[in-house]
């Protein structure tokens, strides 16, 4: 069997950005995604909290993301594919550098 290399790309959630209403454990939620790494992290959410227009997104969405999560991996329920969850030092490599400086947020604003 061949497989389409350009949809087999559009359909790995490795190559976006960003975040999306998602089915994580039976239950509703974000997951957010880096570029090159894939799911990161996730959090539940209740759907009482979002407008009509956000409760639309969140139809639209749920029907493409269904996940579990579990000892560090998320299982694609629709796509069959699992991701490890990267380290946090590979998402932000600042937090990793002992030698950085806190700041105060007034002095962000400066």
């Amino acid at each position: 069997m061949k497989r389409n290399k350009k949809n087999e790309k559009k359909n790995d959630i490795r190559s976006y950005d960003g975040w999306s209403f998602s089915i994580v454990n039976g239950r509703l939620g974000e997951i957010h995604f880096v570029k090159g790494f894939g799911i990161w992290a996730h959090c539940y959410v209740k759907r009482s909290e979002f407008s009509k227009r956000e409760q639309k997104m969140i139809d639209k969405d749920i029907k493409k993301c269904i996940f579990s999560y579990r000892k560090g991996y998320y299982h694609d329920k629709i796509r069959k594919i699992k991701y490890k969850v990267p380290s946090i030092n590979k998402i932000f490599p600042d937090l990793k550098n002992k030698n950085r400086k806190s700041m105060a947020l007034s002095e962000l604003f400066k």
